[in-house]
């Protein structure tokens, strides 16, 4: 067997995820919503599905897909995409997948700015490539050039960026873009960047994306994913979009992944991205009022709670919160004791990973938050 996967371990939201369904926990774990999708985005797939094809679409993306996601960069960032900028997957995890196989040759090395997500090293050495961490530094987890500096060297492809950053909750400021764009410049280095949470920006802040940025639009391989945009993540529609020149090499990765999204999936998907801005900012509010709710619960609990500003996580500092355990033995025992599932950080580094921090989703209902924070409060007397 392939020792990469072999030796592999079970993805930390699928551990933790299998633990809360095995002891009837509150999962604050894996990151997906309870609320927020709107009810037309669905009347539109079940139209599709019964009215519209059913059989292959093409690998690409149907056409009014496309259209819709280079029309809403277009309207929203004031970029120039056409739907030749735009290939749709089956997630935004496989359109990362896409772009690192396109990018990245045997011996390779690609910087990834941790924690990050779990798939990114994986998938890196999956293309032969190595990944070279460059750790960024709780609370602030600012980006500084000396660092991104150091880690390049001659073999050095690529940076996997992630901009709103899960799980710190981050939009990187405008000085810490053009860092990341003035390293890919100078180094000729392509940037494949995770703006997944682009749409889920708190608190009045605006999103940027990298491509935007001079001389960045040529070398910038942008991924999106409907899945956040509407709070729909198991339906597994992302897309990337990047110069065609680039976009037609990742598409070529791709159509031997999956090949192809479910037709109605994508149909519903360019509706909701034609007909739905005016949902955007309803979604963000209520976000923002479900990180509150949870954050001023753990707060009066007794956590050290990191501020969020996008995203739908938080991280507790258990160092700060006057608990003596390490970041997975107190997930651990929180699910088993308490009844509450949450990631512990380690999982998201390899090297030199924050052992002292926890992070929670927060896109929940006022009564999961409730509970979820109720048994946080009895995790801290059982194992803190």
């Amino acid at each position: 067997m392939n020792p990469l996967y072999e030796q592999m371990k079970t993805s930390v939201f699928e551990r933790m995820s299998g633990l809360a369904a095995k002891y009837g926990a509150v999962n604050l774990g894996q990151g997906f919503p309870d609320f927020g999708w709107p009810e037309q985005i669905l009347d539109a797939a079940a139209r599709a599905l019964k009215e519209g094809s059913n059989q292959y679409a093409p690998s690409r993306g149907i056409p009014g897909l496309r259209a819709a996601v280079a029309a809403h960069y277009n309207r929203h960032y004031g970029l120039d995409f056409t739907a030749d900028h735009v290939c749709v997957t089956s997630g935004a995890t496989e359109a990362l997948g896409a772009a690192i196989l396109a990018t990245v040759q045997p011996g390779d090395e690609v910087i990834l700015l941790t924690p990050a997500y779990d798939s990114y090293a994986p998938m890196v050495r999956r293309a032969g490539g190595f990944p070279r961490e460059v750790a960024l530094k709780p609370p602030g987890w600012r980006i500084e050039r000396d660092a991104l500096e150091a880690a390049i060297g001659p073999k050095t492809r690529a940076i996997l960026f992630n901009n709103p950053h899960n799980p710190a909750g981050r939009v990187f400021d405008q000085n810490e873009l053009e860092t990341v764009a003035a390293v890919a410049r100078d180094h000729d280095l392509t940037v494949i960047s995770d703006e997944v949470w682009e749409h889920i920006v708190l608190d009045g802040q605006r999103f940027r994306p990298l491509s935007s940025l001079p001389g960045m639009a040529e070398r910038t391989i942008k991924i999106g994913s409907a899945g956040k945009i509407f709070s729909l993540t198991g339906w597994k529609v992302g897309w990337m979009v990047a110069a065609p020149a680039l976009a037609d090499v990742v598409a070529r990765a791709h159509q031997f992944l999956t090949f192809c999204t479910a037709p109605n999936l994508q149909a519903a998907v360019a509706y909701g991205l034609d007909e739905g801005d005016s949902w955007i900012d309803p979604m963000k509010q209520r976000f923002e009022r479900a990180r509150d709710r949870m954050t001023a619960g753990l707060r009066n609990a007794g956590f050290a709670v990191l501020d969020a500003a996008s995203t739908y996580f938080l991280c507790v500092d258990l160092n700060a919160s006057g608990i003596d355990l390490d970041d997975d033995r107190f997930a651990t025992e929180a699910v088993e004791k308490a009844g509450v599932a949450v990631v512990p950080l380690s999982a998201f580094a390899e090297q030199d990973p924050p052992h002292h921090l926890v992070r929670l989703c927060f896109g929940k209902k006022d009564e999961t938050i409730d509970a979820g924070v109720a048994a946080m409060a009895r995790a801290r007397d059982l194992v803190g």
